[in-house]
Formats: structure tokens, sequence, C-alpha cells
């Protein structure tokens, strides 16, 4: 038998390492300035780019494609070659994958704080970059399928099929919920609206954490824990169910995020089933990789590696239970909207996908640089107070959680809601977002503690080398099932069947759910009396969606009785017909937006803009002065209006070619309004002379972003008349 030398490419392996490490700590440091946002609203005032709004979808997407989609391409490019006993297919499409993924990130850094966004969560990365992203992903792809077509060991093992998976259903999920229509460079709408549009993103944004923070690592899990421990995978044919179960279950789960919402109820109703059953694949992978350490838990106790994997896993193990349960709709009803998913969220972040991340470095680095860790005792500090800043971090918003649930739907003995401010139950969970704080900064210690053990064990080692290796060249084989070969174990040597296969238990779910809601228009009843937007509330639709304040106000009131007191109507799923993309939030830092069309003057919604705690007391919103300075730019709007009609909004040729006097007219009733404020031309020219400017130079108010802000507010809810509902509003027409 033929013996092959070659050489793993270790170099490749060492570059995401390094963009790990960097990503890590700039992603976490944005999330702890966000933490301490929330106790120091006005701590960045006045500076745009470093508004909570902002920020948020940076810190999220640092935290999600930098830092863990670099630790996942590390993991992935030394763990597919040695078992696949092969070189990766492609050098240059290795160094494109990195290279083009880091251009990406910087993309993100750079676009983000300047307000480019779709808003969608998970997904806010204009178009430009989505395309980047879906290349690099392919480029990505063709690498670790030429290198499985080139193999010298004939099996593949269960984290290929993990990869393989990751690389196919991230690959539809991108494209499908990032299709958006470019007004400009980087401006554009989803081609989906509404209820319509909600389903796709969570779709997406559900089996973003499947498919992106839970498969790929677990293929991690099932080749790094074996090795630490130097024990054998528990349960092979646990593996099989663990795979199949869980790609096919994951993909249908996403519409538990829109329970109580306009969403369909049968749609609500699958996502609730298939969540449930998600519990048992989803712990029979805990299981098998904490069955694996049997027979090792000495080591666990003096080696840091396994001591990460353990929390690791157990905290995946944790969220994935929690997961199903939040999915009930007695819980969810409980806890949707609340800091309770936030704790939920933030368990499997920094367990799951943190602990695993730092627990692959300490395995790799020494390994790679021909040396041993650093320091012992650092690592182990590492651990414990990373521990602790999990336990830290989400216990408290558990607790916030719970209360802000209770308080929200807690009545009078007269009907009246007890707590009618919706500021009352902010001001009770302040001691809990200083304890979060605590924790991120506890947590974010031991991450720089870690990289810094890092360094100097890549210091103290020696040039990474690429490494040599031999193996049998593999020999052909008949396709058929050999004598006594069982249908997977065929299979494990048939890559393509395999990805197929998969391809099409991830596709099942997706299609039931989401065709059905895509092309049966009846599915979405109409409203008569809802119209498209104004072009100036169109324009100060964008703001707010630049500006990120969809990120702490949701614009979904569910048909509970304590919500319809609070805030007003249910939701219709018609009213949202014309909302490219939807803005129906997933988190209330803040009160429901969606009827506040009309409950307050122009004035009010002017002062709460320049100084929040002016107008409410106790307010944790941050100011947000320069859309009183700042011109509108009007001159994309009429090729804005013109994208909407593409999607389906019936804009007139003379709505289109009206466009500027419909905004100056509508501009111009609010700056009237705003003079009705005794105080207002008062602070008009004191704004004019600090501007600095003469008469002509001066932006008349008219003409500026707050006031196509507040022309949005104001429009919100106001197209449906509640009295008339019985007589009027849902229709079976299609638009």
């Amino acid at each position: 038998m033929e013996v092959q030398q070659f050489y793993y490419d270790n170099k490749i392996v060492k570059k995401f390492l390094y963009a790990t490490m960097l990503w890590g700590a700039v992603g976490m440091l944005v999330g702890l300035l966000l933490a301490f946002m929330f106790i120091f609203p006005n701590l960045t005032d006045g500076i745009p780019w470093l508004s909570f709004g902002r920020l948020r979808p940076l810190h999220t997407n640092a935290v999600i494609f930098a830092f863990v989609g670099n630790a996942i391409f590390a993991g992935v490019y030394y763990s597919l070659q040695r078992l696949l006993k092969a070189r990766m297919y492609s050098d240059f499409l290795s160094n494109l994958n990195f290279w083009g993924w880091q251009l990406i990130i910087v993309a993100a850094a750079i676009s983000l704080p300047l307000g480019f966004t779709t808003s969608k969560e998970y997904a806010e990365l204009e178009w430009p970059i989505d395309i980047a992203i879906a290349v690099i992903w392919v480029a990505f792809g063709v690498n670790m399928i030429g290198t499985i077509l080139k193999r010298r060991q004939r099996h593949l093992y269960v984290a290929v099929w993990f990869y393989l998976a990751t690389f196919v259903t991230v690959a539809v999920l991108h494209i499908f919920n990032s299709l958006e229509l470019p007004v400009n460079a980087l401006k554009s709408y989803s081609v989906y609206a509404g209820v319509q549009d909600a389903l796709v993103q969570w779709w997406y944004g559900h089996n973003a954490v499947a498919f992106f923070l839970t498969t790929p690592f677990l293929g991690l899990m099932y080749y790094f824990v074996p090795k630490a421990a130097n024990r054998p995978v528990y349960s092979y044919r646990l593996s099989i169910v663990h795979f199949w179960s869980l790609i096919f279950i994951y993909i249908w789960a996403g519409p538990h995020h829109l329970l109580y919402s306009a969403l369909p109820g049968w749609a609500q109703n699958l996502g609730v089933v298939f969540s449930i059953m998600l519990i048992a694949p989803s712990w029979g992978g805990m299981i098998n990789g904490l069955l694996t350490l049997r027979g090792a838990w000495d080591k666990v106790r003096t080696d840091p590696v396994l001591k990460f994997m353990v929390v690791a896993i157990t905290g995946y193990g944790m969220a994935t239970f929690e997961g199903p349960m939040l999915s009930l709709k007695n819980i969810n009803a409980i806890a949707h909207f609340s800091d309770w998913v936030i704790a939920h969220v933030h368990v499997g972040a920094l367990a799951w996908n943190g602990f695993m991340t730092f627990g692959m470095i300490y395995y790799l680095i020494p390994k790679m640089f021909k040396t041993k860790l650093y320091s012992l005792p650092l690592a182990n500090f590492h651990f414990w107070i990373g521990t602790l800043g999990i336990i830290l971090y989400a216990l408290p918003m558990y607790v916030a959680g719970f209360t802000q649930a209770s308080m929200w739907k807690q009545f009078n003995p007269d009907g009246s809601l007890v707590y009618g401010n919706f500021l009352e139950t902010v001001a009770q969970i302040m001691p809990m977002y200083w304890m979060r704080a605590i924790g991120g900064t506890f947590f974010l210690i031991g991450v720089l503690v870690g990289i810094y053990n890092a360094i100097m064990t890549i210091r103290q080692g020696s040039k990474v080398q690429d490494e040599l290796a031999e193996a049998p060249a593999l020999t052909r084989i008949r396709k058929g099932r050999l004598a006594g070969e069982t249908f997977h174990t065929w299979l494990e040597r048939r890559p393509v069947q395999l990805t197929i296969l998969a391809t099409i238990a991830i596709l099942i779910g997706g299609v039931i759910q989401i065709v059905p809601t895509i092309m049966v228009k009846s599915n979405i009843p109409t409203i008569s009396s809802v119209k498209p937007y104004t072009p100036l509330e169109l324009e100060g639709r964008d703001i707010y969606i630049r500006e990120g304040c969809v990120s702490c106000h949701s614009q979904m009131i569910r048909p509970f009785r304590s919500e319809t007191e609070r805030y007003g109507e249910y939701s219709k799923a018609g009213e949202y017909v014309y909302d490219h993309p939807f803005l129906w939030g997933s988190k209330r830092t803040g009160p429901d937006l969606l009827r506040v069309g009309g409950k307050y003057s122009d004035n009010w919604h002017l002062n709460h803009m320049y100084d929040p705690q002016s107008t409410s007391f106790g307010s944790i919103m941050p100011s947000y002065k320069w859309l009183l300075r700042s011109e509108l730019d009007k001159s994309q709007t009429e090729a804005k209006m013109e994208a909407m009609v593409k999607l389906g909004v019936p804009y007139t040729d003379e709505d289109i070619a009206s466009a500027q006097q419909q905004m100056d007219d509508q501009g111009l009733k609010i700056e009237q309004n705003l003079y009705t404020d005794p105080d207002f031309k008062k602070t008009y020219d004191e704004d004019k002379r600090a501007a600095g400017v003469k008469g002509e130079d001066f932006i008349e108010m008219k003409d500026r972003e707050i006031v196509a802000l507040i022309a949005y507010l104001q429009r919100l809810g106001t197209d449906i008349k509640i009295k008339d509902n019985s007589e009027t509003e849902l229709t079976a027409q299609n638009k």
C-alpha cells in the first residue's frame, strides 16, 4: 500500500486564532460599554456613531461573526485536515477565506456605527456586504468540499457531517433572508414585507443560532473533547441520531420567536411543536459529549482545556433545555420582550461558544507553537473568573426578566394596571443592570487574561511550520454497500450523497413554513384603511431604522389584556403590509410604539429626543440631539419610493413626482405645531445662534431630521380606527 507524505497547513489556523482573540476582545468590550450605557444612558452623549442603537448591532455582529466565526474557521481548518488526512484543497481559497472575512468584519465595524443597517436581527449588514459574505462563504465551502474529495480517510467522522450541514444551511439562510432591493450603494429594502419578513427573518435568526453558533461547535466538540481527554466518543449510534434529528428539527423552530404575534397561528404552532422536540437531540449531543469524559474526570480537575469544555457543554445543555421551554406559549407570554431572553441568549453565547472557543485555543496554541502553556494558574484564573462572570451576568437578568413580566401584568381590583407607567418597571431592575455590568467586566477580564496567556505562550514557542504527515492513498472501492455494511456506514464514505440528504433535511421545514406565507397572499388579510407612508414618513422610518430604535422598542402588541390596556388595540397582520423591513422588535427596554401616533404632541417628541429625562423621569434612553440639527437628506426620496413600488407598495407616478412638495407641506405643519410651545421659539433662536450661521444658511426646522422622525412616529397605529373595526377592517382581498 502506497504511503504518501504531505503537509498540514498550520499557518491558516494560526491566522484565524489570532483573529479570534482580537475580535473577541473588541466585541466583548463593545458589549460591556453597552451594559454600562443602561446605567449611564448619556455616557456617549452627542456622538451619533457611539449611540446605543448603532453600537448594539456592532456588538452582536462582532461577537457572532467575528469572534465565533473566526473560531469556527480555526477549528475547522485544523480538525478537517487531520480527520481527512489531507492538506486543504487550496491555499489560495484558505487565504481568500481569511482575508475576505476580516475585510467583511472591518466593513461591518465601519458601516454599522455610521448607521448603514437593514435592522434585521443578526443580518443588519447592507447588501454589498451581504454579497461579500456569500462569496467568501462559498469559497470556504468549496475549499472544504474539495478537501473531502481528495481525502485519504475513507469514512467521514461525525464532526465533518456537522461542518457540511453548517456550510449548506448557512448559505441557504443567508441568501434567502438577505434578498433585498438596493436603492443606492448603502441602502436597500427587504423584498419581504411585514408578517412575511418577520417569518423569514426569524427562520434565519433562530437558525443562525442553530447552524452558526451550534452545529459547527458540535463538530468541534466531537473533535476536540475526545482529543483533549484522550478518550473515544461515548456513542457512535447516538452521534448519528443526534446529527440527523438535530438538523431536521431545528429548521422548523423559528416561529417560536413570534408567538402571539400577527403571524398566522398554524405557523406559530408548528414552531412550538418542533421546538419542544428539539430537547431530545440537543440533550443527546450534550450527553454524548459529557459521557465521552467518563474515566477522565481526574484529568478534568487539572486540565483547563477540559474545564472550559465541560462548562461549555453544560451551558449548551442548559440553553437547549431553556429554549424549548421558552417556546411554550404560556411561558413565552411572560418571557418574551423581557430580560429573561437576554439571560438565556448569554448563557449560550458566553458558556457554550465563549468557553468552547477558549478551551480550543488553550488546546491549539501549545500544539501549534510546540511548547507548553505559559501559565496554568492564569488559565485557571481565566476559567474561574469567567465562570463567575457568566453567573453574575445571567442570574440578575433572569431576576430582571421575572420582575418585568410580573409588573407588566399586574392589575388593581378596579381593573387598571398597577404599574401603568412603563418606567416604574425600569426603576425596579436598575440594580440588576449594575450586576450584569459587573459580571460582564469579570468575563472580559478573563478574556484579556486568556489572550495574554496565549500571547506569552506564543512568544516562548517556535515559529509555526506546516506539519509533515503521512497516510496511505485512498484506493477506489465500489459504490455499492459492502457485505454487512449499514446504510449510514456506506453514507459516511459518500460525501455527495450525505450532503444532498442533509440539504433535503434542512429544506423541508423551511419550505413548508415559508412558501405558504410568501406565496399565498390570502394568508395575510389586508386592511382597507392602511395606506403607504407619506414621503416624509418614509424618510422618518429610515431614520428610526438608522438609529437602531427597534433594539429597544417593539411594534407588536400581543392579544393580552395587560398589553391592550397599556398600549392599545392588539396588532393585525394587515397593518404591516407596507413595512419593508418589519420592525416588530425583540426586546422592550422602552414601551411598545405601535399605537404611539397622536398620543403625544409634536413638541413632546422633540423634547423627548433632545433630552429623554426631561419628558420621562427615570428614562434610560440616550439623547439624540443631532437629529435636531442635522438636515434631512431628501435627494433619495423618489428613488426610495420607486423601489417600494417595485416591492408592491401602491405609490402612483403623481405621488413620486410630488414627493418634495409633500415633504415640505407635511414638514411645515409639524414646524408650526412646534411653535405652539411658548418655549420653542426661544430654543429655536438659541440653536440658530449656537450654529453660528446666518439667515439663508440656517436649516429650517421643517427640513431637519427630527421632523421626519416625528412624522413617522405620529403616523404609527393611526391607520386603524378601533371603533370601526367591526365594520371595515379585515378583508380577504389581495393587494
